[in-house]
């Protein structure tokens, strides 16, 4: 499968929804729009012995060429409106409670990881600190505590639909909940220097066994 094309997180369907519902509206009302503009150029071409038609716009049967699609053109608009509101509400207001919480510290041009320890809480003699890459275990719920040590970053996942801005002296708190195993990119979709374009990392999306065995290895790695 293309990588693009995966949904990774629980709220990345819906995103690609509300995506597939704004297409599908424009793409369906550029299509009538055109035909009827060229239908229109066919029908009053100019043609010998007939006399063009003088219209100031305020003519009934001429309004409602214009009313009729701005009324469904709004109709629309309520509909992606209220699909909008209920996806940010998802992913940007509402906060589920977490099974586990790491930090992501962007800077120029690396993104560093701090993962808990075996006691699951941040900021602990037996956390764990990795460069350009971040483990986490399927099917759990995770918050984030997205920071940056320099300029503006953005932490962003293409398989979770996610992105988030981080800014200096702001610590920025988010969520996501892998539902599929596998490895997959982290960007920076923020312009951040001369570097930014290398500034790349992976997240490892890893089953249960495999998250422990992770963390058993790594917690051994840092023990003295």
């Amino acid at each position: 499968m293309v990588p693009n094309l995966v949904q990774a997180s629980s709220y990345a369907s819906s995103i690609d929804g509300l995506i597939l519902l704004v297409a599908v509206f424009v793409g369906v009302g550029f299509i009538v729009a055109e035909g009827m503009f060229f239908w229109l150029i066919w029908k009053f071409r100019a043609r010998p012995g007939e006399k063009s038609q003088y219209l100031t716009g305020s003519e009934k049967h001429v309004k409602r060429w214009i009313t009729i699609p701005h009324g469904l053109v709004l109709i629309c608009d309520v509909f992606i409106i209220i699909g909008s509101v209920r996806v940010w509400y998802d992913v940007k207001q509402h906060l589920p409670e977490a099974d586990s919480t790491i930090r992501i510290i962007g800077q120029q041009w690396a993104w560093t990881f701090q993962h808990p320890g075996a006691d699951n809480e941040l900021d602990t003699d037996d956390d764990t600190f990795t460069v350009g890459d971040l483990h986490v275990e399927v099917e759990k719920t995770y918050h984030f505590r997205l920071e940056s040590r320099d300029v503006l970053h953005s932490f962003s996942v293409p398989v979770f639909r996610l992105k988030q801005d981080a800014i200096p002296g702001r610590s920025i708190t988010g969520w996501f909940r892998p539902t599929v195993t596998g490895e997959y990119d982290v960007q920076c979709a923020e312009i951040c220097g001369i570097g930014h374009g290398v500034m790349a990392a992976r997240i490892h999306i890893e089953d249960a066994n495999q998250h422990a065995a992770w963390l058993s290895s790594s917690s051994a790695a840092t023990t003295p």
